[in-house]
């Protein structure tokens, strides 16, 4: 063999090595990443042409596969549309969001885990069939949630999230506005990217979670952790321990003076309990000052400030404790205020865990995993994000709550014959706007089966803006749908 031809050869032979090196890295490495991204549009006609399994709420379905009289066979129904939306998400031909996107593998019938179901439908010539999903919702709660929210006005913006303290289960989530999610079922595409346009330049945002995506001055909502920090630096040992009171406080190195509201805070200390009862701003100012940025820091993340921790919905936003306030911003974040925001999970999350005894438990909604077949593949089990607190700490707070609920500013919150544990808040927002109204509760105090976060952050038509006033009876509701079963 001449070297012209030599050369060749060993050429054409490079080529064909380069060749087979990138088909089996597109077919073996790449494959999965590939097949799993949104913008593969083969996977989308292929998961189109099929039966999609269900998303259910209480073994009921909230989204289900039917069939249709055009190509793709196949169209998703979603049967409580509003209710449900941020959770569930859609399943489109362009995108997909909630559990529809977190649980695509298994919904579309692709996971690992429905490796058999495969298996048998291929050796039988059967269409592929998706997997189910259960939800931890609890469709009781979740009505009331949705039903709270609605019955503020046609344009209140908010969220509410019930969680059950001990497990982490979420209960509830619901985010208002909302959107018809069949109508991203359409497989008119272009009515299909009409409404996309339309939904997505709504100055009031029906598509953004506020539940987990929208982070807030939390107000004082947040003095539930201030008083944790308290308590857990032995600046405070029991309810009845003397707190600094008074009619007003001014922010350290400031000639600022931050006032109660007209609230009865005393003239000097006052117990602790009176502190929370009435919401005052003066303790919690003066506490927050004296425990001092590191300390509020590091309670905070103990609660899940600066972290994320829910694994079941995409793009859950961080809630947020900066570790450089100087001291006046510190002095304020012990009332929520300064630059701490918060989601309303996280603040459900606050709740939750004093409620279970200082132990905060990582939420999580999906509860279980089906095959078609029924067959139960994986299941949630609880597991615990952090120690916040000692369960002491937890107890004090707990006998603080439940009295602000007796005879303070929570009382809107109050169930007959049960004791409720709850905080309200009113947090400043921007100039020109109402302020955001919060509020946080569970019950029953000695026996917890439900914390709730309630965050008003545009109230439709109504003219008194307060935590109590309008989280208040929406809080009630929610778990009296919970504690009621």
């Amino acid at each position: 063999m001449n070297r012209p031809i030599r050369t060749l050869a060993v050429f054409c032979l490079l080529l064909f090595g380069a060749l087979m090196v990138n088909a089996t890295v597109i077919q073996y490495v790449e494959a999965g990443e590939l097949n799993a991204n949104p913008s593969n549009r083969r996977v989308v006609d292929a998961t189109f042409a099929r039966e999609r399994g269900d998303i259910l709420v209480g073994r009921e379905p909230i989204a289900t596969s039917v069939p249709s009289d055009d190509e793709f066979e196949y169209q998703r129904e979603y049967l409580a549309p509003f209710r449900y939306a941020h959770v569930s998400g859609y399943f489109s031909y362009f995108s997909q969001t909630g559990i529809e996107r977190t649980q695509n593998s298994v919904l579309s019938g692709d996971d690992s885990r429905l490796f058999v179901t495969r298996l048998v439908d291929m050796v039988s010539n059967s269409e592929p069939v998706g997997g189910s999903v259960e939800l931890t919702l609890d469709d009781g709660a979740q009505t009331a949630a949705y039903e709270g929210l609605e019955a503020l006005g046609p344009s209140t913006e908010g969220a509410v999230v019930a969680i059950e303290p001990s497990t982490g289960k979420v209960l509830a989530m619901v985010s208002s506005p909302s959107f018809d999610t069949n109508r991203f079922a359409d497989h008119d595409f272009a009515a299909l990217n009409d409404t996309f346009e339309e939904l997505d330049a709504r100055e009031d945002e029906p598509l953004l979670n506020r539940a987990i995506q929208t982070t807030l001055p939390p107000g004082s909502t947040f003095k539930l952790v201030t008083a944790a920090a308290a308590l857990e630096n032995d600046i405070a040992t029991s309810a009845d321990d003397p707190v600094p009171g008074g009619p007003s406080y001014q922010l350290p190195l400031t000639d600022i003076s931050v006032e109660n509201g007209g609230r009865d805070c005393g003239s000097g200390d006052i117990p602790f309990t009176q502190a929370m009862e009435q919401s005052c701003n003066t303790t919690f100012l003066a506490l927050a000052d004296e425990i001092g940025v590191e300390d509020m820091q590091e309670q905070a993340e103990k609660f899940g400030f600066n972290s994320s921790y829910l694994d079941d919905l995409p793009l859950q936003a961080e809630s947020r404790y900066p570790g450089d306030l100087d001291e006046p911003q510190t002095a304020l974040s012990g009332i929520g205020q300064s630059d701490v925001a918060a989601t309303p999970l996280q603040m459900a999350m606050v709740a939750a865990g004093i409620a279970n005894d200082g132990t905060v438990m990582k939420p999580y909604v999906v509860d279980e995993v089906r095959s078609p077949d029924l067959d139960v593949l994986d299941r949630t089990d609880p597991s615990e994000l952090s120690e916040a607190t000692s369960p002491e700490t937890a107890e004090v707070i707990t006998e603080m709550m439940v009295n602000t609920v007796s005879v303070g500013t929570a009382t809107p919150a109050a169930i007959p014959g049960i004791d409720v544990a709850g905080k309200t808040g009113t947090a400043e927002s921007a100039p020109g706007r109402p302020p955001y109204a919060w509020f946080v509760s569970f019950a029953p105090a000695e026996d917890p089966q439900v914390a709730v976060a309630v965050l008003v952050e545009a109230p439709g038509g109504q003219q008194e803006i307060a935590g109590g006033t309008l989280g208040g009876p929406i809080s009630r509701a929610v778990t009296e749908a919970v504690i009621d079963q």
